[in-house]
């Protein structure tokens, strides 16, 4: 943490009175979620977990991030057009992981009958921790990269003035001079923008899809608000919603009760538990549909932690990104280790190695949504059942990254306020649009932090385990 905050964390009186500021800013700047007793409804709201303080980043690092981004949206773009890598690295995963299986199968479908999509939008948010090493020097280290439904672009949009002030009220006006401009919500609907230009109908509209409950949609509306501005009409519809009102016309373009779709927002469809038969039969007409989907199929595969682990092989990253040997060395410096457990000599070695050592690695299934990865005692019990099975090769390891702790408060509603050690992990949004095989829009769109107790090994925001933050770059 900044040195400038160690006074104000020993200053109970002090930070009562921030809190309280803290929340009714938050309550005013529209950083809210519906509440856990009444999802469904906007009458009974609350804020969203968030920091009281913003968190020390290194602003080497900050910029390091920021900087690769691009690179990232060039190689996720790659990897979603090269049918025979997603193939290979895939062929193991999809005999033991019926969802990504189920997957790969709409995706092999479509490609069969050819694509009728030509513009191709991608929203993606790459996260990193700061891994401190044995000098005390941190690094920046990837976590992974989301592919479909990377959230909290809008909320973290709003939060930087709710820290900004509280900055202020304790009177550290210079420090919240220096809180950097954050509007993710703006740089991703530009991208859907361009993508809904680009599909040619001025008439047609941008469908959200979204979750059967949704305590998460002022993140979204965020989003949706800035296409309103522009005069794009945006729809919110659910898988089912697809399933019976959903149609394609001779020239596979999507309607949804009579009106043609151009975009396909997905704020859903990455976990398992969301597809019943329907639904897969629903995600089937969208991804035959000319609609641009973000992501489309093959985007959310080069997604899976999988592709990640295979991208840190000798000589992958060059076979992707041919001629951008600059590029392949920002992506390569930013990775932790990274092993496959593929069923074999190499296989059985990383097993054993985790088995006798589990505090060093993170077990990783091909899952999204936070809440997914094993530590510790419970990785090695895993691992032990799992390592003379197929069933391992639906899993891979990675490095366990040590992040400095910082002393923070965690405002959450309805609970005390107290002092907590906490870790870091920050996220860059980027936006890309492509035309046939032009790239006409690539950029990072914003950045997301978030923080969490140093008890709590996984979990996001909408796990209910890390909360909203601003970086305070030193």
């Amino acid at each position: 943490m900044a040195a400038g905050w160690q006074d104000v964390v020993r200053d109970a009186a002090a930070v009562r009175e921030a809190a309280a500021v803290a929340v009714d800013a938050a309550l005013l700047a529209g950083v809210l979620m519906r509440t856990g007793e009444q999802p469904h409804a906007s009458d009974v709201v609350n804020y969203a977990p968030f920091t009281l303080l913003p968190s020390a980043v290194p602003r080497a690092l900050f910029e390091q991030a920021y900087t690769v981004q691009q690179d990232f949206n060039l190689l996720v773009d790659a990897i979603s057009q090269n049918k025979e890598f997603l193939e290979q690295t895939l062929a193991s995963t999809i005999k033991v992981d019926d969802f990504t299986a189920r997957l790969f199968r709409i995706y092999m479908q479509v490609l069969e009958e050819g694509l009728a999509q030509t513009v191709f939008l991608g929203i993606n948010r790459s996260d990193y921790m700061f891994d401190c090493g044995p000098d005390g020097r941190a690094a920046l280290r990837q976590i992974e990269i989301n592919t479909i439904a990377a959230s909290f672009g809008g909320l973290t949009s709003r939060t930087t003035d709710v820290h900004r002030l509280v900055l202020k009220v304790l009177g550290k006006t210079e420090e919240a001079s220096h809180l950097l401009p954050n509007n993710p919500a703006k740089g991703l609907a530009l991208g859907i923008a361009k993508a809904w230009q680009l599909y040619g109908s001025q008439r047609a509209v941008v469908m959200f899809l979204v979750e059967e409950v949704q305590r998460n949609i002022f993140d979204q509306r965020c989003v949706e608000n800035e296409l309103w501005s522009r005069n794009i009409r945006v729809v919110r519809k659910r898988f089912r919603d697809v399933f019976e009102q959903g149609s394609l016309d001779a020239s596979r373009r999507l309607y949804m009760d009579g009106q043609e779709v151009a975009v396909v927002y997905y704020r859903e469809g990455y976990v398992p538990q969301v597809y019943d038969q329907q639904n897969w039969e629903a995600r089937l007409l969208l991804e035959r549909s000319r609609a641009v989907k973000c992501p489309d199929i093959a985007t959310q595969l080069a997604g899976t932690k999988k592709v990640q682990q295979e991208l840190s092989r000798q000589g992958v990253l060059e076979e992707l990104l041919p001629g951008h040997p600059e590029a392949v060395a920002r992506v390569r410096a930013t990775f932790a280790g990274l092993y496959s457990l593929d069923e074999g000599e190499e296989g059985d070695r990383i097993a054993a190695t985790a088995i006798a050592d589990p505090d060093r690695f993170v077990l990783k299934p091909q899952r999204e949504g936070g809440g997914n990865n094993l530590y510790g005692e419970e990785l090695r019990e895993v691992l032990e059942k799992i390592k003379d099975s197929p069933e391992r090769t639906s899993y891979i390891l990675m490095d366990k990254i040590r992040p400095q702790p910082a002393l923070n408060y965690l405002l959450r509603a309805h609970s005390p306020l107290q002092v907590s050690e906490c870790i870091s992990e920050l996220g860059i949004f980027g936006v890309y649009v492509r035309q046939g095989q032009q790239l006409v829009l690539n950029e990072a769109a914003g950045h997301l932090l978030r923080t969490k107790a140093v008890e709590h090994a996984d979990g996001g925001v909408a796990a209910g385990v890390a909360v909203l933050d601003t970086p305070y770059l030193v």
